[in-house]
């Protein structure tokens, strides 16, 4: 992933909205934009970008897995929890403002990694972070 941030990144989202590498990269400073507690409190998680979700499901990002406020001494060895984030339905939402683009990008990172946390949607609701 390049290291690019701010108003060189929105260029690059407005220039080239179907470069896997840029949205990767504004992925990226979505989660650098976390606390560094708090990233560094994330554990055993995967986060992988597919172009669209399942038929039938409407979804920007989807959490699979076991939250950390779950998990006991019997999770070792699980596989790795899954954060998805669907590239082309946030495109075709947003697409048309890279900066608009961006920011909802990083909204639909930071809501999954809530749930990676145990923060349901009721509880991100509630706090306006929906």
């Amino acid at each position: 992933m390049r290291a690019l941030t701010g108003l060189a990144m929105r260029r690059l989202v407005a220039a080239t909205l179907t470069n896997m590498a840029d949205f990767d990269a504004v992925i990226r400073e979505a989660l650098d934009s976390l606390p560094a507690d708090l990233r560094e409190q994330m554990s055993n998680v995967d986060i992988v970008v597919e172009e669209d979700p399942p038929p039938g499901h409407r979804l920007l990002g989807l959490y699979q897995g076991v939250p950390l406020t779950r998990r006991s001494s019997n999770y070792a060895g699980a596989l790795p929890d899954k954060i998805t984030i669907y590239r082309r339905p946030l495109e075709r939402l947003y697409g048309h403002d890279a900066a608009l683009l961006e920011r909802q990008i990083g909204r639909v990172v930071l809501h999954e990694v809530a749930h990676h946390f145990g923060i349901s949607d009721e509880r991100l609701i509630e706090l306006d972070r929906y």
